[in-house]
């Protein structure tokens, strides 16, 4: 990742790598022949809630199939239903070579998926041949939590409901004079609030006054909203109401 103060204790770092711009297209002409795979985000989640401009993951997407790179799409945070569709992608005009989830994917449980097409899958079963086990993999007890989430999220009306639960989050949010940049996909948005130390403050209040937030891990003066996709209307607004309290006590 390209964040200098994370990854600086781990150097040397494994070389070959280039980190290139996300939403910038003419970055794009870095990805050759001499390409293995490409990493990238549906939205860029700890980076502050950056969602891709029109186009441009089909552009990338299109580069890879150009070179023969493998693109590999990381919906960690963006998958099952965050978006509003059960994978982020799913707004969009692509498939991934290789898609990776986490997260919410194990329904609280820990659990992780590799995903990829049968060719992809069979070029790692063998040199060496069990290569790529996994002592936990499969676990039985946290694939039965996966398979009840996803049940749960595929049954009944949740991901129809979670892009006006997030217009109406952001646009409650939107009526504070003090709030000026929400960047959002679905029920996973950002507050800017341009400086740690405000962000910090406001983050303190709303934990004091009852609401559970926290500030994007490589973008500290954004404050995280990422709520239950099952939240109720009272609750949103109930949320929204601390946010302003919040802001105003300070």
């Amino acid at each position: 990742m390209g964040d200098e103060y994370f990854k600086s204790n781990y150097r040397p770092l494994i070389p070959g790598n280039t980190i290139l711009e996300y939403n910038n297209f003419d970055s794009l002409e870095q990805i050759d022949s001499n390409t293995a795979a490409v990493i990238i985000e549906a939205v860029q989640a700890e980076a502050g809630i950056i969602l891709p401009k029109p186009h441009f993951l089909e552009a990338v997407s299109d580069r890879c199939k150009e070179v023969g790179a493998l693109m590999i799409l990381d919906e960690i945070q963006t998958g099952m239903g965050r978006t509003g569709r059960l994978f982020a992608f799913q707004h969009h005009h692509f498939v991934p070579d290789i898609l990776l989830l986490a997260k919410a994917f194990g329904g609280g449980l820990p659990l992780g998926a590799f995903i990829a097409d049968q060719k992809i899958m069979q070029s790692i079963s063998h040199h060496p041949i069990l290569g790529h086990l996994t002592t936990f993999g499969g676990n039985a007890v946290c694939c039965a939590a996966a398979e009840a989430s996803l049940d749960v999220l595929t049954s009944g009306n949740i991901l129809e409901e979670v892009e006006s639960k997030g217009a109406f989050f952001e646009n409650e949010l939107k009526k504070n004079p003090s709030i000026n940049n929400i960047h959002r996909a679905g029920l996973l948005m950002s507050i800017d609030f341009k400086s740690f130390e405000r962000n910090k403050k406001i983050i303190d209040r709303c934990i004091e006054n009852g609401l559970i937030t926290d500030w994007i891990l490589f973008c500290n003066y954004r404050m995280r909203i990422a709520p239950p996709l099952n939240i109720t209307q009272e609750e949103l607004m109930h949320a929204t109401e601390i946010i302003h309290k919040s802001i105003e006590s300070l």
